[in-house]
């Protein structure tokens, strides 16, 4: 399978002088949901960045759709268009008073008819539960909800491939589960999603796909419960095994569980434990 997205051997350099990535090279493709994981400063953000067109290599190559990407201005604004990227902090995307407007900005910078921007607008402001929050101005939200007019607003443009920068953070748990839940209907829709993310339970629990990074590199990729059962990688990338797993290698070893494939939450993890009590089989 072509992929839709790679970063190879990227190298980028901050004016200051400091090291965002060297030789990062990771392949995105086409539907799968994936997980940036790593430290900060480990690289994440600037990953993203890149795959955006926001940045551009210093050393190696962004591909889109297996051609190198032509960073003209036509090529910029198809990328943008087709990649939508989320920022960690809504405040730096959001500049409109209203948030209609907010949402309507792509859109209407693609020159589309008047009646296909409302449509994309309330289509939109419906994915993520504030229809009625259109004519209400953006710094009244709460940050929660200036998250979700941010996601709206690259939703708008109709991309492939949504980029999230840290989407969990500063949200309470049940924001947290809204914002899963839309994920996983985007998911289901057939977008590619990458989000960064320091949190490894999460990573397990709901990505395909895991790129771990490293000191401005991605060390590891692969399929979610491969990568993070490899402790010794997580460790290089300052990450701890997911608490599923080591539990469950913990009443593997009691004899409490049989051996076999780890669930990917402690929530499946209890399930099993469920099971086996209702089947009589003594779990101590």
């Amino acid at each position: 399978m072509s992929a839709l997205l790679e970063l190879r051997a990227v190298g980028h350099t901050y004016p200051d002088g400091s090291i965002g990535l060297q030789e990062c090279s990771l392949v995105l493709q086409r539907g799968r949901r994936y997980a940036l994981l790593g430290e900060n400063g480990a690289g994440k953000t600037t990953v993203l960045q890149h795959l955006n067109g926001l940045l551009r290599p210093g050393a190696g190559t962004l591909h889109y759709d297996s051609q190198p990407f032509d960073y003209s201005r036509k090529g910029l604004t198809t990328l943008r268009s087709r990649v939508g990227l989320v920022f960690q902090n809504p405040d730096r995307q959001l500049f409109s008073a209203l948030v209609e407007e907010d949402v309507s900005f792509g859109p209407l910078n693609l020159g589309l008819p008047d009646d296909e921007v409302r449509r994309r607008v309330a289509t939109a402001l419906d994915a993520v539960g504030l229809r009625a929050y259109g004519r209400r101005a953006a710094h009244q939200l709460s940050f929660g909800q200036k998250k979700r007019v941010c996601i709206a607003g690259v939703l708008a443009m109709e991309p492939e491939v949504l980029l999230l920068d840290e989407p969990m953070a500063g949200l309470d748990a049940p924001m947290q589960a809204e914002l899963t839940a839309l994920l996983d209907r985007l998911a289901a829709c057939g977008v590619t999603i990458v989000l960064s993310t320091h949190d490894i339970d999460f990573a397990l629990r709901w990505a395909d796909d895991i790129h771990i990074m490293s000191a401005g590199r991605c060390i590891a990729s692969g399929p979610a419960q491969q990568l993070a059962a490899q402790a010794d990688t997580l460790r290089v990338a300052g990450q701890r095994p997911p608490a599923a797993l080591a539990l469950h290698a913990e009443l593997v070893a009691l004899g409490v569980l049989p051996a076999g494939q780890a669930p990917r939450s402690i929530d499946a993890l209890l399930d099993q434990l469920r099971a086996l009590k209702q089947s009589g089989v003594s779990t101590v």
